[in-house]
């Protein structure tokens, strides 16, 4: 299951929401631990740049997003969150938090080309997905609430050929 954080002329940024680590971020992470999500353990956000950490971030309801380059909107109350931001607000303003070990990304029109061939299903965003605690069979969840026949993927086993 993966969320796409951007997406524009340049590229996309996505996360991968679905693959915890057995890295506790809470002790690597002190300033933002009363928001860290459980588990909260570091998930594997894609393959790009797996030394940095990536913050995604929910605001409190009627919360000013943190300034500068210390949040970044993605949709709703949802945004990537700078974790080494010294704005003393950002924790304040934010009710959760998940933290990712690098990305998936994609150059110019590649992730466009990648959804015209009909390599990835695109479905709305729900702004609870990046922080639920159980996150096994997320991708399953997703899709069986979607309409119409692409629900049905929600029941298709893990491994095609165990059918």
């Amino acid at each position: 299951m993966l969320l796409v954080a951007s997406h524009d002329g340049d590229g996309a940024l996505g996360l991968v929401l679905d693959r915890p680590t057995d890295v506790d971020v809470v002790d690597l992470l002190p300033d933002w631990a009363p928001v860290i999500v459980d588990p909260p353990q570091a998930f594997v956000g894609g393959p790009v740049q797996q030394e940095v950490a990536v913050g995604v971030g929910r605001l409190r309801a009627g919360a000013t997003p943190p300034g500068g380059d210390t949040w970044t909107g993605i949709a709703e109350r949802v945004g990537l969150l700078d974790l080494g931001s010294e704005d003393p607000t950002a924790v304040d303003a934010v009710e959760a938090v998940r933290v990712f070990s690098g990305y998936a990304g994609w150059g110019p029109s590649q992730l466009d080309e990648e959804v015209a061939a009909g390599d990835w299903f695109v479905v709305p965003f729900h702004p609870d997905d990046p922080f639920r605690s159980d996150v096994t069979g997320l991708w399953r969840r997703v899709l069986a609430r979607q309409p119409g026949r692409l629900a049905l993927f929600s029941h298709f086993p893990d491994e095609p050929r165990w059918n």
